[in-house]
């Protein structure tokens, strides 16, 4: 009689569109490939496997939620000290009851889905003796060592969408528009979204901006007849005087801060230098959110599918990924070791460069 494998699945830290699409690709391949296999399911992330709260996945589990958003488990935030321990308000170690419930439920791995914080927080639970296969997904598209993550075309298609239906009313009321894309420290989604949507200037983090450079080309579009403006801002984006600045030092600018994000106090500087109209568009959560794409739900299910064949195989300790447009893997510690930022050097930001697109440079 085979042993029994017994896999648990977790969905970490923040959504993202592809999640659902990921879990039926891991949980469909093991049960078509294995007939000695349990499946768990960890609510709310780190914290059901902290609490062992979790539920007993049957094939009927993983059927019609491959265009489902979010995930069908919940996710949750841990704290997380870099490097050292996941811990609890009052900084106690949650490690060994993760090991707890690891080791009562008799588990082979766990399969933890997350973005770049995740991917050091797994590595973690690695390096207490627990297997683990991770798959990377952001809409920030910052995990080093895969080409891309899923979540992030799907999110790239919403603010390019956002972006879209901002040139009517911009242009109607001849104002320049801020539009404010998350993802984080990282540039990948203002990148894409602003080339993709037509946008006049794009400010992302790697970057450091000049607004008077961002007021130039807004001029030369107004003596061009050009009446609006539109700005895909980044939420990391940063100026360059405050780009020189500390750790410390920035961090006491953004509590002293008397803008609610960077692209309000954008939006009011570049009004003044103008005297153009200027309005600012949060999207949000909202890029998280609904559907994933066909892309992310194709990608999440190759990564789904690797990482139970990973299992299968007892290649542990690893993070699916995609490299030149092949399926591959790549050790746990490699994913962990940095955050993927956007090269200043990028053939991207040459194109958008080509097209006559301010980088705030």
């Amino acid at each position: 009689m085979k042993r029994m494998i017994r896999v648990a699945l977790i969905t970490s830290g923040g959504d993202c569109q592809g999640l659902n699409a990921a879990i039926r690709g891991v949980g469909k391949a093991l049960y078509e490939k294995l007939d000695n296999v349990e499946i768990f399911g960890m609510y709310d992330g780190y914290r059901g496997l902290i609490e062992s709260d979790y539920k007993f996945m049957t094939p009927k589990d993983f059927s019609g939620i491959l265009t489902e958003g979010g995930t069908i488990l919940g996710t949750s935030r841990q704290r997380y000290i870099p490097g050292k321990d996941i811990v609890d308000e009052d900084g106690n170690s949650l490690i060994p009851a993760m090991k707890d419930t690891y080791n009562r439920l008799n588990l082979d791995c766990l399969v933890i889905m997350g973005g770049n914080g995740t991917q050091k927080s797994a590595k973690l639970i690695s390096d207490a003796g627990m297997n683990v296969v991770t798959l990377p997904k952001t809409i920030d598209n910052d995990i080093y060592g895969t080409d891309t993550t899923f979540g992030f075309q799907s999110a790239v298609d919403i603010a390019t969408n956002v972006i879209d239906y901002i040139h009517s009313t911009a242009s109607s009321h001849s104002r320049i528009f801020v539009v404010e894309l998350m993802g984080r420290d990282a540039g990948w989604l203002t990148l894409n979204a602003g080339i993709a949507s037509g946008a006049d200037v794009i400010l992302i983090p790697e970057i450091p901006y000049d607004l008077n450079k961002v007021a130039q080309l807004i001029e030369e579009r107004k003596k061009k007849g050009r009446s609006f403006s539109i700005v895909a801002c980044a939420e990391g984006a940063v100026s360059k005087d405050d780009a020189v600045l500390d750790e410390e030092a920035r961090r006491r600018l953004k509590e002293d801060a008397s803008y609610p994000t960077v692209s309000y106090k954008i939006a009011a500087q570049l009004e003044a230098l103008t005297g153009q109209e200027t309005r600012v568009t949060v999207p949000g959560h909202y890029q998280r959110g609904g559907p994933p794409c066909p892309y992310d739900r194709v990608l999440a299910t190759q990564f789904g599918t690797a990482a139970a064949e990973l299992i299968i195989n007892r290649q542990y300790n690893r993070m699916v990924a995609i490299q030149n447009g092949e399926i591959c893997s790549i050790p746990l510690e490699e994913a962990a070791s940095r955050t993927k930022f956007l090269p200043v050097d990028h053939p991207m930001i040459q194109v958008a460069r080509d097209l006559g697109i301010c980088m705030g440079d």
